[in-house]
């Protein structure tokens, strides 16, 4: 989830998508320039232990565009495949 974070912070799409899981990945991605990511708090997670292969994360990541602030609130899915943890989507 850090690591998504920081790729998105950092503009780097490319990392998204190749942590993205293939059924729900879209084919490219547009990072808005204007948003700059100042802030990430986990909020909690579900499962995603050693032996599991599915987990969840809640999380809240702050932004700024322009004047403007905001909060991206989210419960994010992720799969085990092939020892790397894969972003599914939001629930």
């Amino acid at each position: 989830m850090r690591s998504r974070y920081s790729a998105f912070a950092l503009r780097k799409p490319q990392y998204l998508l190749d942590t993205w899981h293939p059924s729900t990945r879209p084919p490219a991605l547009e990072l808005d320039p204007e948003v700059r990511w100042t802030g990430l708090e986990i909020v909690g997670s579900a499962g995603g232990s050693l032996l599991e292969q599915r987990g969840t994360v809640e999380f809240r990541a702050s932004y700024r565009r322009g004047p403007q602030t905001g909060v991206q609130h989210e419960n994010s899915r992720f799969v085990r495949e092939d020892s790397r943890w894969l972003y599914l989507g939001a629930r």
